[in-house]
């Protein structure tokens, strides 16, 4: 039987040749950038001219955090006025996005929370609340009622729980506040986990902070350097190497803390040994590695801005968060970070396949939301 290949070429053509525009054009570098950024912005609803709608037009932004005071000018509302603004904002935030947006919101629970019962949301209690109960049932009762409430408001990502161990129950920005659930590493796995549990049935991503640990620190990094060298104990790592065994933790967010016994130049989000070797490489972590606020003291009275920028993303950071919401505010602030991170690939200082890196990361858990 003679196979006539000139017929059989032309239905492939044919077929094939309308199908081009169908697939989808692989991001661009500054597309990937923009998805590595997450940041605070001010209206607690979106008129026209908010600058936030360009950033996720233009530079497709990866995520925005909610806040409910304006740290600048020390003054409310900033981004939440009631359940029903803040339902309404958050749904506007993602019909100007391309991809999924991330919505994230610190709300830990007790002295940490953005929604507070005078805007008509429900009670919540400490970390250390729960772990001196130390019983499951609570700790899924008001881990849960925290999730149902951000999933009612469409927030999809929490930077919590807070998964540092008490070391020093003094310490001015974890024990003294209590964020912490126990000075019992095993017990703060424990909690962290139902936290994150309650979180991922309601498609909400937790982010566990503050790695390699900012439980005994003596100072606060948001007021400058934070030293741990003397304070900090490799129990602090137990949470964590047991939350990413149980395959618990997507993302963990990095501490501005020093740790000389660790990396004797960098602190732990512009260290490669912290986030690289020891993160990644040993404890095997896979997820995404988040930063804490660029702007917190530890970092920017140490570190130039690109340099930090440059350091963060070599050591591992695949999400860099510009809270907007410490001394200034800057309605650019998107604009110069993917023209700075641009501009460092240009200069051959990051590579383009680091930047991939983080960008797949990034779109495998917005895949599960």
């Amino acid at each position: 039987m003679r196979i006539h290949f000139l017929p059989l070429l032309l239905l492939f053509v044919i077929l094939f040749s309308g199908c081009e525009e169908d697939f989808e054009q692989p991001p661009t570098l500054d597309e990937q950038i923009g998805q590595m950024l997450l940041v605070g912005f001010r209206g607690t609803e979106l008129n026209d001219d908010n600058p936030i709608i360009h950033d996720l037009e233009q530079y497709n932004l990866g995520g925005v955090i909610i806040y409910e005071k304006d740290g600048p000018t020390q003054s409310r509302p900033r981004n939440v006025e009631s359940p029903e603004q803040l339902r309404q904002l958050v749904a506007d935030l993602k019909s100007f996005s391309h991809e999924p947006l991330f919505v994230a919101i610190d709300e830990e629970g007790g002295v940490v929370t953005r929604l507070k019962e005078q805007y008509g949301f429900p009670a919540t209690v400490t970390a250390e609340y729960l772990g001196e109960i130390n019983r499951e049932d609570t700790t899924r009762f008001y881990a849960g009622r925290i999730a149902a409430t951000l999933s009612e408001m469409g927030i999809n990502m929490n930077f919590a729980p807070v998964v540092d161990v008490n070391v020093n129950p003094e310490s001015p920005a974890i024990g003294a506040l209590g964020r912490s659930f126990s000075a019992n590493p095993d017990s703060v796995a424990f909690h962290s986990q139902l936290f994150i549990e309650e979180h991922r049935q309601r498609n909400i991503v937790s982010c566990c902070k503050h790695f390699p640990g900012h439980g005994s620190a003596a100072a606060d990094s948001h007021l400058g350097l934070t030293d741990v060298t003397e304070t900090w104990k490799e129990d602090e790592l137990v949470p964590y190497k047991k939350l990413i065994a149980g395959n618990d933790c997507k993302m963990i967010m990095s501490a501005h803390v020093f740790n000389r016994n660790l990396d004797n130049e960098y602190p732990a989000t512009l260290s490669k040994k912290i986030l690289n070797d020891l993160l990644r490489e040993e404890m095997k972590f896979d997820g995404v590695i988040v930063s804490d606020a660029m702007e917190m003291k530890a970092i920017t009275e140490h570190f130039g801005y690109k340099e930090a920028i440059e350091k963060a993303i070599n050591a591992g950071c695949d999400i860099l968060v510009f809270s907007n919401n410490i001394d200034t505010f800057n309605p650019g602030v998107v604009a110069d970070v993917v023209d700075i991170i641009h501009n460092l690939v240009d200069e051959g200082k990051i590579s383009e396949s680091r930047i991939r890196e983080s960008y797949e990361r990034i779109m495998n858990v917005k895949e599960t939301l």
